[in-house]
């Protein structure tokens, strides 16, 4: 027998050779296109968005990826970045400066001691800025100098004084007058009230006299811990840290301490310095306030302690405008003082001039 083979179909038996071969005829392109390895063809959507892989077709592997490769629709690589470590360098930074070392407390006294330094070297004349003659007239111009000026009060009370000379004088006093006179000091009902109390509870409670304790003072109507060591320090020459308004911005701003209350920014500070310096560090930081480093534009441009100031360039920084902004002496412009010591007039200081004078 003979066995007739087809490529197409394989073995077939003689009766249904010529049958067969007919049909296989028929259907060859059919059974070349099943065992004729598929080309690469697209994979279908869900089959790419699944991630699977065409079916197994006899292909060895990397062949197989190599079609599915060549096959599926690349999708578009994002450009890659022209200078990639920026970023990253960026970030770096970044945490860098958040994780930088605060001021150790040792560094923080150093510096605050060198800035009062440089000051006492600028204003070897710093003083208080209101006129007074004794501890009365002090303790009284303080109280008056509560959200007004100390020109202002400068002006006010030689008419006071002139009047009223003592306690006594002016614990005895017709609340009207003294309103009248007090009248350019703003507030002068409640400062009127003020003054007359704080007169008659020195004549009662201390003979007339002002007391040299601060736990004495700060009893007193219209004593606080401003004005008591005001008075101790000017007064009777014991040590204090005046906190007004200039002084709390100044070490707020030199990063001295973070504190906004009076009595805990007197503590941080007082922490930094000997006792023996406070008065005078007052003194130096609020003529400093004053004359240059001003509330809203601080004349950095001709700060001497720039160097030091960690807010430099918060204000003008260019040395010919920050000049212009400098006040009082520095500016070549009245002091507050009526009667300024001499060493502030041997400095260039000019007086100021008293009430209702023109200029």
């Amino acid at each position: 027998m003979v066995v007739r083979r087809d490529s197409a179909v394989g073995e077939q038996g003689p009766s249904g050779a010529k049958k067969t071969a007919k049909k296989t005829n028929a259907s060859a392109p059919r059974a070349a296109a099943e065992r004729t390895p598929p080309g690469p063809e697209p994979a279908t959507e869900s089959a790419t968005a699944a991630g699977e892989s065409a079916p197994a077709t006899g292909k060895s592997a990397p062949a197989r990826r190599a079609a599915k490769a060549a096959a599926s629709p690349k999708s578009p690589e994002p450009a890659a970045s022209p200078k990639p470590a920026k970023p990253a360098k960026r970030a770096k930074t970044a945490k860098r400066a958040k994780t930088a070392k605060p001021e150790s407390p040792t560094a923080l006294v150093r510096r605050a001691r060198r800035i009062n330094r440089e000051l006492a070297e600028v204003y070897p004349y710093a003083h208080p800025e209101l006129d007074f003659e004794n501890p009365f007239q002090l303790i009284v111009a303080t109280v008056l100098s509560a959200q007004t000026t100390d020109l202002r009060v400068n002006q006010t009370t030689p008419a006071l004084f002139a009047k009223y000379p003592t306690p006594e004088d002016l614990a005895a006093a017709d609340p009207e007058e003294v309103e009248e006179i007090l009248r350019p000091c703003g507030f002068f009902r409640a400062k009127t009230k003020s003054v007359i109390g704080l007169s008659k509870a020195l004549v009662e409670n201390h003979k007339g006299e002002v007391p040299g304790r601060l736990e004495d003072l700060v009893k007193l109507p219209g004593v606080g811990r401003k004005t008591a060591f005001v008075v101790l320090g000017n007064a009777f020459g014991r040590p204090g840290i005046t906190v007004d308004t200039h002084f709390q911005r100044l070490v707020r701003r030199w990063k001295w301490t973070e504190e906004t209350e009076p009595d805990k920014i007197e503590a941080a500070i007082g922490a930094l310095f000997p006792k023996s310096e406070w008065t005078m560090l007052s003194h130096h930081v609020i003529f400093h306030g004053r004359r240059i480093c001003h509330a809203r534009k601080p004349a950095c441009g001709a700060c001497p302690i720039a160097p030091l100031c960690p807010a430099y360039g918060e204000g003008e920084t260019d040395p010919e405008k920050a000049r212009k902004l400098l006040k009082y002496e520095k500016g070549g412009f009245p002091g507050q003082r009526l009667k300024p010591p001499q060493s502030y007039l041997d400095a260039g200081g000019i007086p100021a001039p008293p009430l209702g004078a023109a200029g």
